[in-house]
């Protein structure tokens, strides 16, 4: 085993390495615009498994997911060169769901707009069922106090 900061830094060079060979030298038409956006590597460095995300629709994802696989050999064979490692590790390419989970997040946010709009609107002309401010303020005890105290000293 290796420690954690020798397969980040791998890791990191695997995801440059990928996402530069993909841009010069995989010339696949199958390829869609994909954009590497992680890396992580095994602690025994054998195994590199390849984030991705590509922009398109679901026959461009699967296009590009197959030119992918078929690029695999390529692709190794430049990490090892470019990495210099005793054993050049294998890759693996998973579709990244960080658009997806943004996506449903943005969905979900623009409910709550919608929903704050509507209480908004309805609340619109309305007015407090009491005072507008019900909490009481250091001013206010001290006039009361001085209040009571002026009425008393009078008698």
């Amino acid at each position: 085993m290796t420690d954690k900061a020798r397969a980040r830094k791998l890791a990191d060079r695997i995801q440059v390495v990928v996402a530069e060979t993909l841009d010069r030298r995989i010339k696949d038409p199958r390829l869609g615009f994909v954009t590497i956006t992680d890396a992580r590597v095994t602690g025994d460095l054998r195994e590199a498994t390849v984030f991705y995300t590509v922009y398109g629709d679901d026959e461009e994802r699967a296009a590009s997911a197959a030119a992918l696989e078929s690029a695999k050999g390529i692709l190794r064979s430049e990490v090892g060169r470019q990495t210099g490692v005793r054993h050049t590790p294998s890759l693996a390419f998973v579709a990244d769901a960080l658009p997806d989970n943004a996506r449903t997040i943005e969905d979900l946010l623009d409910k709550a707009r919608a929903k704050d709009a509507e209480v908004r609107e309805v609340s619109t002309g309305k007015t407090y069922a009491g005072e507008a401010d019900p909490y009481r303020k250091p001013e206010d005890d001290e006039a009361g106090a001085d209040a009571e105290g002026e009425g008393e000293t009078a008698e």
